[in-house]
């Protein structure tokens, strides 16, 4: 008889009996899809592994302590044989078969009515990967095309933008350090569908390219501010384009809310009434320093880090931060945005009876190609900073974390 291909299908198992037969391996990689589904799952099996033993105990399966017996698929809809006992395997599928239930076989797929795909999920939709006949069937190639699949859809390299969910609002999207690669997976699926993206200078500009040529890109800094502040100009960006119905997402540096004025665009969408999702991000304070090869806590070295905004010189009256308790620290000091306040931050440190000694390391454009890490000490930065040009944006490192490896270029 000629061989044809497996007719795919959706089964809806809410409420209906599935009869599982063993509980080894494959019940435990099994079971949780078909009790997400709202099956009615009757395990029989003589024992279980932990994992699937603790399904049972909390009540998401019921469980038979025996071997299978004849009539015990009475009633089922749907079966998986898998149970490490051939006769039982064969009287069981015989059954299955004459009692028209759908049967998975885990030790002879030949002999199965039914093949478990390769299954993933993102954002509600299901993606299942199927080989078209038994012969040549490769478990490894199914699941590896599954996960590129899921992997597209996740971090929004596969989508289609036609015939795509729309989802208006704003996402305030944490875009990472720099990288590219460094923005979370959510985050770029929400770049990928997004119609409008509100974009600031530090976020990972390389992800503006790969957007659909119909998306809006809008620089944050260039918006105009007419009789508005630069926040405010960006909040009213962000509620005209919702209130449009578009998809919009303001892409940030980092995470948004690290030094990063998100919680004003949150508030700000609130009281206009639009929904806001926010999606966090790599903070530089903590991935810019791990690219330079500096650990913010290190074993015997350091057990605390705190992290500054040096945007305001500590004489500054706006400045909210206790210097002279940062002077007192043990630990890791992580500066962000002080690179042209840093002769004015090393000085206060020392006043306040910080070592001059004291190791610091800045990173310039961390995490992307122009990277570059310059050592200093407290008592020479400022200097540092003027004779090797150091520039914003760069993270500043303050401790003894610094000397934890070697420097890539010293001052």
């Amino acid at each position: 008889m000629a061989e044809h291909p497996a007719y795919p299908v959706g089964l809806r198992l809410s409420g209906r009996r599935v009869v599982v037969l063993g509980g080894g391996q494959v019940a435990q990689r099994r079971l949780p899809a078909l009790i997400a589904a709202g099956a009615d799952v009757l395990l029989v099996s003589p024992e279980a592994t932990p994992s699937v033993e603790a399904m049972a105990d909390a009540g998401e399966i019921t469980w038979l302590r025996r071997p299978y017996a004849e009539g015990d698929l009475s009633g089922a809809w749907y079966a998986l044989i898998a149970t490490s006992d051939a006769v039982a395997n064969a009287a069981a599928s015989a059954e299955a078969e004459a009692h028209r239930v759908w049967c998975v076989r885990s030790d002879d797929a030949d002999q199965a009515t039914a093949w478990t795909p390769a299954t993933g999920t993102s954002e509600g939709v299901t993606v299942a990967v199927l080989t078209t006949s038994a012969r040549g069937r490769d478990p490894r190639h199914t699941a590896a095309i599954r996960d590129a699949v899921v992997a597209g859809l996740s971090d929004g390299t596969l989508v289609a933008p036609h015939h795509r969910t729309r989802t208006p609002g704003v996402a305030l999207v944490g875009g990472g350090p720099g990288d590219p690669d460094l923005i979370t997976v959510r985050g770029r699926r929400l770049l990928a569908e997004a119609d409008v993206v509100i974009a600031d200078r530090l976020g990972p500009r390389d992800l503006l390219a790969e957007l659909p040529p119909h998306v809006e890109v809008i620089d944050a800094a260039k918006i105009p501010y007419g009789r508005y502040m630069a926040q405010e100009a960006i909040n009213n960006a962000l509620i005209e384009h919702a209130k449009q119905g578009k998809s919009v997402v303001r892409l940030k540096g980092g995470d948004p809310f690290v030094f990063g004025r998100g919680m004003e665009e949150v508030q700000a969408l609130a009281a206009a009434g639009i929904p806001c999702t926010v999606v966090p991000g790599i903070s530089s304070s903590i991935s810019v320093p791990a690219a330079a090869g500096i650990p913010v806590t290190h074993r015997g070295v350091a057990h605390e880090f705190t992290v500054v905004s040096g945007h305001v010189a500590p004489d500054d009256a706006r400045s909210l931060v206790d210097w002279p308790a940062m002077a007192r620290l043990r630990g890791t000091l992580v500066v962000l945005m002080g690179v042209d306040k840093i002769g004015k931050i090393a000085e206060t440190l020392i006043a306040h009876g910080k070592a001059p000694e004291t190791p610091v390391a800045l990173v310039q454009e961390g995490t992307t190609a122009a990277q570059r890490r310059v050592d200093a000490t407290l008592a020479t930065v400022a200097e540092t900073v003027r004779a090797e040009a150091v520039k914003p944006p760069a993270v500043i490192v303050i401790g003894a974390v610094v000397d934890a490896t070697p420097a890539t270029e010293k001052p």
